[in-house]
């Protein structure tokens, strides 16, 4: 059994079996009854980091990937508060502030004039494939004939505007479209299902996903299956094979389809917002489909994807004309020559990455390019400036003139937003920072302070920070203005690689005219679980400010996260015990010492009590996952008969509402509304069919569940098998969760500083820098 890596940290499309899969092959393994994918041992899980069950939510509630497969109401979280039980969750909330934010970048999308003009100097099927996009747009079915279309001139760049802002949704709206499907389009398909060998448990996922005819459309395209969430196209052949019989081919059009959008949700499972087209060829060949191109095409004809050409450029590289503002008639007919010859890539993707990416390019532009509101004079900004320490007045000057500021440093340099929020309020303007869950949340406010201990005064509230989560839904922070955007001045967004492309533009598009937005955090640690690179793509792209953080993390703790940082694994004085390893040499020694580690040890020398310790493991699945370890350690801390559907009151849990995002708790009790949580003490209440797939217990967490939190004591568990899921950003991230006390269940050997020199992050493709040079100005 080898230890299974996160999913995020996995690149799907590159994990192609060697051999094709095509209908005529035997016969794969099936999901199990709980809709987890049974795969041989050893093979990686592609579910999310929050639920064991292989099902994934249909639609997105926020920050996580896109797991699409399964019903709304998969993605759901059901709070139920005392004073309110009929009220709309803040997953159904966000779900539907989600759905009006995609309604209103397509409408936007409709209202652009003229067509874009993109692929003038393409040739072979890249050019075919964007002849089909223009055909479908136009309303016709892309022929033979329509590959030899002319060639479109270039878009010349849109000028940022401001755009119609995403209007909060009403409670009914997302009540009623988080309703289930109706009992009996379930028992229909449960019976199609059946019939196809399929497992009759993932009927309502498939109903949910398909509607009133779902029966009708598995018989009609069997591979819709496909789309529901831990289904393999091996799988869905099977499923093919005995609906169709003798008419089930591996060139069938409806496969080639059905294989191409599953690949480019696995990509964005995997952080890409986009495939570049030679690769999603080359691996649609790979999955047995007979002619790769055609199945581009088909899809895209269908409107199931959508295809982009890029000009091959330098990331935020500027041309020398455009840095000194003068050139001459002649040299710029040569530039305009030699843009023309520009070499470019075409990328596939799905829609809702692509809108979601094209609108946060354009919410961030209009801040960079928009002056910020006057809130105080430049003298008040500059007393403020003078009276803070170091790199603080970096950022508080900063940010007194422009409208984007990015800050970058470790757990130490959070004293500086926390700086600049305080000099803020004083100046009048109206303040918050928001992190993306409630780790990082709860860990910022016991910096920021208690706002109820500032002194009443008439002016805007004291600094407070609240979750991405629940300022776009409106559950925390100030609430929306008359226009709809959010009632503030300044926002700070701390965490900000965690942001993925979909959270991130509803945020840029919700900002007033005129607002502040600060995006802080450690560009070392683990990217967002959700597609895209926001953050990094930001630095890269050098469109705004950044300001660095001077403060160093502090002990033998700090040196050691800060040399991993820069791919130095070195050994660091630890006389108070800061930095422990301990050596296995099997997965049953890991297990061992691990619980003694947390139960015993670390108590007893450091004085660490066990509530207050974190296991961090590489993966869910293998002989030292998260799944073993949180067993060994629940017979240990906390043993029970796990009557409520594994859990016993006490047990200690994450509960993960919709795709990355956690909400670390504690077990209360169950009734018969379901399994009874206190999480960052509010109670949730989560329904007894949901508790398999959002709910696993949380002694032993992966890296992407502890992102934005920090323990006493952290426990690192490196079995042998991990190996291949070690990067530098895993055990930086990993490590960093310590404030005290660091312990390492070592053994990988001389994994550990290869992966610290070696393995660096996987590379995403996204579309955010391309998007944003035509539209930003070069910063200095």
């Amino acid at each position: 059994m080898s230890t299974e890596p996160e999913p995020v940290t996995e690149d799907t499309t590159d994990a192609v079996d060697a051999g094709p899969e095509t209908p005529g092959d035997a016969a794969a393994p099936a999901p199990d009854a709980a809709g987890e994918t049974v795969r041989p041992e050893g093979e990686r899980e592609t579910a999310d980091d929050g639920a064991d069950s292989g099902a994934r939510p249909a639609e997105p509630a926020g920050q996580g990937p896109d797991a699409e497969g399964g019903s709304e109401a998969a993605a759901q979280v059901s709070e139920a508060e005392s004073e309110a039980a009929a009220q709309v969750s803040e997953a159904e909330a966000e779900l539907a502030a989600q759905r009006a934010e995609r309604e209103r970048i397509e409408r936007r999308k409709a209202e652009k004039q003229g067509p874009i003009d993109a692929g003038g100097k393409l040739s072979g099927s890249a050019a075919d494939l964007l002849a089909a996009v223009r055909a479908v747009e136009s309303g016709e079915k892309p022929a033979a004939a329509v590959f030899g279309a002319p060639e479109p001139a270039r878009r010349p760049a849109p000028e940022p505007v401001r755009r119609p802002r995403p209007t909060p949704a009403e409670p009914a709206a997302a009540s009623a479209g988080s309703a289930g499907p109706a009992p009996e389009t379930v028992q229909t398909v449960r019976r199609v299902l059946a019939e196809g060998g399929a497992p009759e448990a993932l009927a309502p996922q498939t109903a949910g996903l398909l509607g009133e005819g779902a029966e009708e459309a598995l018989r009609a395209d069997p591979w819709q299956l496909l789309r529901v969430g831990g289904v393999r196209p091996e799988q869905a052949d099977g499923f093919a094979r005995a609906l169709l019989g003798a008419e089930c081919g591996p060139d069938d059009e409806r496969r080639g389809r059905a294989v191409t959008v599953w690949l480019l949700e696995q990509a964005a499972l995997a952080g890409h917002t986009a495939l570049e087209l030679p690769r999603l060829v080359a691996t649609l060949a790979q999955r047995g489909v007979p002619d790769p191109d055609a199945a581009v095409q088909n899809t895209l004809a269908e409107g199931e994807a959508l295809a982009f050409q890029d000009a091959l450029e330098e990331t935020g590289a500027r041309g020398e004309a455009a840095a000194s503002g003068v050139a001459s008639a002649d040299r710029a007919d040569e530039e305009g020559e030699e843009a023309e010859e520009r070499p470019v890539r075409v990328l596939i993707g799905l829609e809702r990455y692509a809108l979601a990416e094209e609108s946060l390019a354009d919410g961030l532009a209009r801040l960079v390019n928009s002056t910020p509101k006057q809130d105080g004079s430049a003298a008040d900004w500059e007393q403020a400036a003078a009276s803070a320490q170091g790199s603080a007045a970096e950022l508080i000057r900063a940010v007194a003139a422009h409208g984007l500021v990015l800050h970058t440093g470790g757990e130490a340099s959070l004293a500086e937003p926390a700086a600049l929020l305080h000099a803020a309020h004083a100046l009048g303007l109206r303040v918050w920072a928001a992190a993306p869950g409630p780790l990082g949340r709860d860990r910022f406010a016991a910096l920021l302070g208690d706002p109820s201990a500032e002194p009443p005064s008439p002016g805007p509230a004291a600094p407070a920070v609240v979750t991405v989560a629940g300022l776009l839904t409106g559950a925390e922070g100030p609430g929306r203005d008359a226009e709809g955007a959010l009632d503030l001045d300044l926002l700070v967004v701390l965490d900000a690689p965690q942001l993925d492309v979909e959270a991130g533009a509803l945020l840029a598009e919700s900002l007033p005219d005129g607002a502040r937005l600060v995006l802080a955090g450690d560009p070392a640690v683990l990217w967002s679980v959700g597609p895209g690179r926001v953050f990094a793509d930001l630095l890269a792209a050098r469109v705004c400010p950044q300001t660095a953080s001077r403060r160093p993390d502090p002990g033998p703790l700090g040196e050691l996260v800060s040399g991993i940082g820069i791919g130095e694994l070195s050994q660091v004085e630890a006389p108070g015990k800061e930095v422990v390893i301990v050596p296995v040499r099997d997965a049953g020694e890991a297990v061992h010492r691990t619980v003694q580690l947390v139960a015993d040890s670390v108590p007893r020398a450091i004085g660490v009590p066990a509530e207050e310790t974190q296991v961090i493991t590489p993966g869910h699945g293998g002989a030292v996952g998260t799944r073993a370890l949180n067993a060994a350690l629940k017979e240990r801390l906390n043993p029970g008969p796990g009557r409520f559907g594994g859990f016993d009151p006490g047990d200690r849990v994450v509960h993960t509402p919709a795709p990355g995002r956690v909400l670390p708790g504690r077990v209360v009790g169950a009734d018969a509304d379901g399994l009874r949580l206190s999480c960052a003490g509010e109670t949730v209440i989560v329904p007894r069919d949901r508790v398999e797939g959002s709910v696993r217990h949380g002694w032993a967490l992966t890296a992407h569940q502890a992102l934005g939190g920090r323990w006493p004591a952290v426990v690192v568990v490196l079995p042998g098998d991990a190996v291949p899921a070690l990067s530098r950003p895993w055990i930086y991230t990993a490590f960093g969760r310590a404030a005290r006390h660091l312990s390492v269940v070592h053994g990988v050997e001389q994994a550990l500083p290869r992966a610290v020199a070696e393995v660096p992050a996987k590379p995403r493709t996204t579309r955010l820098p391309v998007l944003l040079a035509p539209q930003t100005p070069a910063a200095d």
